[in-house]
């Protein structure tokens, strides 16, 4: 990526998860999962495509708690190592996957129209340490990512029952 399309601010969030590696991978590369965890706290996601692979592309959907709001997001899988490390970049976008201008989203001016995920994942034997780099986004955007990682660890909480 050019710094032209990200910008130096970053979000970074680690994260240590009672649950094996190959589950945290699940919840960012299979719709069923990702899905019941991403976005802040009452935010759904009532659409989520993913074609994890080099060059692959997803589609998102988050939707506000009362449904007055849907934000759709779309990007390319740049990194796919299972298990251990996923990169991907996410821009705003319409429900048929075409970039929108972050303004037109309601994005504050300066906004980056694309932005890069990074996920960094190592085995601590049974645990899995997370490493999360969001670039392009202010240092303070970070709050949305850590509600939706309390609501991730629920998620793996009623996984990890039901087995």
């Amino acid at each position: 990526m050019s710094d032209s399309t990200i910008s130096k601010d970053a979000v970074v969030i680690e994260r240590i998860f009672d649950a094996p590696v190959a589950l945290i991978w699940q919840m960012w590369t299979q719709p069923e999962h990702f899905k019941k965890w991403y976005g802040p706290k009452g935010f759904t996601v009532p659409a989520a495509e993913m074609d994890v692979r080099v060059g692959g592309k997803h589609l998102f959907c988050m939707e506000s708690p009362d449904g007055s709001m849907k934000m759709w997001s779309t990007g390319e899988y740049t990194e796919v190592v299972p298990n251990e490390r996923l990169v991907y970049t996410d821009s705003p976008a319409d429900e048929n996957g075409n970039v929108v201008s972050p303004s037109d989203m309601g994005m504050p001016d300066g906004y980056p129209a694309t932005t890069e995920v990074t996920i960094l994942l190592e085995d601590l034997g049974g645990r899995t340490k997370m490493v999360m780099t969001h670039a392009g986004v202010p240092a303070g955007a970070g709050d949305g990512w850590e509600q939706a990682f309390a609501k991730m660890a629920d998620h793996i909480e009623a996984v990890l029952n039901d087995k």
